[in-house]
């Protein structure tokens, strides 16, 4: 793990007046108002010919404001039946507001843990699109949004029948001094609701600077032993991890995990893009890629909001179509394809059973291009052609059938 020197006070003040826009916009996004959070940016949109034909389509849905948290009407017999808890999440859109979308990922969540799923992943923009997009926003301004959200997620399981103690994890106590301090926060941040971190010193070890982490984290082969668990914590959300300290998750994991027959506390991967943090397995410093079968393949994304942008050539004006989609799942619902019509809709392209390769994802939103004409058919185009645009190889490694691999990570 790569660690840096606590910032100056001067520095401090000039990144907390640096931050101050972008936490006046995530304090609006989190207020209950439909600020369409998720809306493309005007800047990727398709031509006005394709909104006006997805626009006049029956199937195009457009996303609602109104609160989803993924629970059908009861039936006759008092609840609703695993198969309509199923359907229901089916068709559910991608939220409209942060207020939505937090309530649906608690929803998820909580019924993959009465599932008894213990290795969860909830991914989604910590921050509007707009917002993402400016140049001064910083990876602290993210990472704090991403504390201050997994705060809101916590605070929906404590004490509860569920949970009773959940704690939320920084990487290093560095790191989540800053925070507290940042966020004028004490420790115990609510009843039954700890913001701490995976590697702690032992009891009276008050130094700022400790080499030895800093040893550990450059050879990322583990904690050295300074991974603990916080005693009455069911729960753990992870934040702001990167690949060299997710072994320490899976060291908590394993120090954690409850004898035969018992429940092992829940483990959340929060906002940790771990599609990007498994492109550095295998890297020098790196954990190596047999991390991800014996580990990160166990776990189950149980709310998943990823967009993605592409630009492709076509013959005719306007030369360049730029489109944008997102893969999208709500547990216990399937992985949908969704088209982004460019006006704040979503198409569904596709319902998954299994996860679509990012590959697969991008040839699907292709596919429904060439069905509204707004690119040539495979026919016309050639398979020589097409050939040439997608390659030979079409996923990542780990997107790859592998023999020692869960398949958790990909239904």
């Amino acid at each position: 793990m790569t660690t840096s020197s606590p910032p100056t006070t001067a520095s401090r003040a000039n990144m907390k007046a640096a931050t101050v826009a972008a936490a006046a916009v995530l304090s609006l996004a989190l207020s209950s108002a439909p600020a369409c959070a998720f809306a493309p940016s005007p800047q990727i949109a398709i031509r006005q010919s394709l909104d006006t034909t997805l626009n006049s389509d029956p199937t195009v849905r457009p996303v609602s404001s109104q609160l989803r948290m993924n629970i059908p009407a009861p039936t006759i017999e008092g609840g609703a039946t695993p198969d309509e808890l199923k359907s229901f999440a089916d068709s559910a859109s991608p939220p409209a507001s942060f207020f939505e979308l937090q309530r649906a990922s608690v929803r998820a969540a909580e019924m993959a843990i009465d599932d008894g799923h213990r290795l969860l992943e909830v991914e989604f923009p910590p921050l509007p699109a707009n917002v993402l997009e400016m140049d001064d926003v910083s990876a602290y301004d993210v990472a704090k949004a991403n504390v201050n959200l997994a705060l809101d997620f916590a605070k929906s399981f404590a004490n509860t029948d569920r949970v009773d103690g959940v704690a939320i994890m920084l990487p290093d106590e560095s790191e989540k001094q800053i925070m507290l301090e940042d966020l004028t926060l004490e420790e115990k941040v609510y009843p039954g609701v700890t913001l701490t971190s995976l590697r702690r010193g032992e009891e009276g070890d008050t130094r700022v600077f400790k080499p030895e982490d800093l040893l550990v984290g450059l050879m990322g082969r583990g904690s050295g032993g300074t991974v603990r668990a916080v005693e009455g914590a069911d729960m753990y959300v992870i934040v702001v991890a990167s690949a060299q300290e997710l072994p320490d998750v899976e060291e908590l994991y394993e120090l954690t995990k409850a004898e035969e027959g018992k429940k092992s506390p829940v483990i959340v991967f929060y906002n940790l893009k771990l599609d990007v943090l498994r492109g550095d397995l295998g890297a020098p410093a790196f954990p190596g890629k047999d991390f991800q079968d014996r580990f990160l393949s166990r776990v189950k994304p149980v709310y998943y909001l990823r967009t993605r942008q592409y630009s492709r050539s076509v013959s005719a004006p306007p030369f360049i179509v730029n489109f944008q989609g997102c893969i999208f799942r709500s547990y216990p619902g399937h992985y949908q394809t969704l088209l982004d019509t460019g006006t704040g809709r979503y198409r569904k392209v596709v319902g998954n059973d299994v996860r679509p390769a990012l590959g697969e994802f991008k040839e699907q939103l292709t596919d429904a291009l060439r069905e509204e004409g707004v690119i040539a058919s495979k026919e016309e185009e050639g398979g020589l052609f097409g050939f040439l645009r997608t390659g030979y190889k079409t996923t990542t490694w780990w997107e790859d059938e592998r023999e020692d691999a869960s398949l958790e990570w990909r239904t």
